[in-house]
C-alpha cells in the first residue's frame, strides 16, 4: 500500500473522532464494511508506527496482478485509521482457524 509521504523518522499520525490524536495505520477499504463480514487480515507490516494490513480478497488481487497495480490500488481502496481503530478492526476480521 502507498503511505504519504514521510520520512520515517516520525510516525504520521491521524486525528481519530473517536481515540483522539494517534499513529496512524492502514486498512483495505473492504475492512471498513458495517456490519463487518470476517474478510481476514494479512498484515503487511508490524512496524508499530507503520501498521497495514488488508483483507484477504485484496490479498488474491494482489497475487493476481503480481503486485501493486493501478487496478489493485482501486481495488484495495486504502483508509487511514488511528491505531486503536487498526486493533479492533483487525480483531473484528480474523478468522479461527479449526
Amino acid at each position: 500500500m502507498k503511505r504519504p509521504d514521510n520520512d520515517g523518522t516520525e510516525p504520521l499520525m491521524v486525528e481519530c473522532h473517536l481515540h483522539g490524536r494517534q499513529v496512524s495505520a492502514v486498512v483495505c477499504g473492504h475492512m471498513l464494511q458495517q456490519p463487518p463480514p470476517r474478510l481476514g487480515v494479512v498484515e503487511n507490516s508490524n512496524d508499530p508506527n507503520d501498521l497495514q494490513a488488508w483483507c484477504h480478497r485484496c490479498e488474491d488481487m494482489f497475487q493476481h496482478e503480481a503486485g501493486l497495480t493501478d487496478t489493485f490500488d482501486a481495488f484495495n481502496d486504502m483508509s487511514i485509521v488511528c491505531v486503536v481503530c487498526y486493533a479492533q478492526i483487525k480483531a473484528s476480521h480474523l478468522i479461527a482457524l479449526n
